[in-house]
């Protein structure tokens, strides 16, 4: 399994950069995770979005779906129909927005079977809607916590995880329990709790500097990183 970091900004992108969105490419297949803002080129660089087998939104703010209204526009241009998961009791006029030809939105199933690996997801505290995503081919798991301020249950759901792809939008010096994510301290204190192999912090602050982000993290766990746009992460 591989895990191309297409953006990694939130709740906007850096100059020239990209909000979220990951093309995890397995067995010769490929989905994409979160389709934000600035994606759709540069997944167009990596692969041709006719060609994915689905996509899974973690949930429906724009940073993590906008592109999917100009994805429409190049799936019905080619003809093709994608499958869209997104949380079922999400009825946001985001969703009703994807309702189009080129769209199959459907809700998460239980399991999902798909290219080779079992998805399964969990709801995380957010605003609106959110599922974190655990992608396992049966050997090697990717969790993914979407947006999310307390970690919940997320330590059992991420439990021996060797990537934990984690959102860590703020810095423990400025975190209170009112923001709508974590800082890169409770990242680093979920993946320790999880016993994960490789934690790479995501959804980042522009005006954060990276190494500041990593070393909050790394304060409580070592094998923390920030990613960085075109990263590839091999599971």
């Amino acid at each position: 399994m591989k895990v191309h970091v297409l953006g990694c900004h939130g709740p906007y992108p850096c100059a020239g950069g990209a909000t979220s969105g990951y093309l995890v490419e397995h067995e010769g297949k490929a989905l994409l995770m979160d389709c934000g803002a600035g994606i759709l080129g540069r997944l167009m660089l990596k692969w041709d979005p006719a060609a994915l087998e689905c996509v899974l939104l973690s949930h429906l703010h724009f940073d993590h779906a906008s592109d999917m209204l100009v994805l429409r526009y190049y799936m019905e241009r080619m003809g093709k129909t994608l499958d869209v998961y997104v949380p079922g009791e999400d009825e946001s006029p985001l969703r009703q927005l994807l309702t189009a030809p080129a769209f199959n939105v459907r809700s998460y199933p239980e399991t999902l079977h798909v290219m080779g690996l079992t998805i399964t997801t969990l709801p995380v505290s957010h605003p609106v809607p959110c599922r974190a995503l655990r992608l396992t081919d049966g050997q090697k798991t990717l969790v993914f916590t979407g947006d999310t301020s307390a970690p919940g249950g997320l330590a059992e759901f991420a439990r021996d995880a060797d990537v934990l792809l984690s959102d860590s939008a703020f810095l423990s010096t400025e975190w209170t329990e009112t923001m709508p994510h974590m800082s890169a301290r409770m990242c680093g204190e979920l993946a320790a709790q999880a016993g994960v192999k490789r934690l790479c912090l995501t959804h980042l602050a522009p005006r954060h500097a990276p190494e500041a982000v990593t070393a909050d993290a790394r304060a409580v766990f070592l094998a923390a990183e920030t990613v960085t746009p075109g990263q590839v992460i091999d599971l």
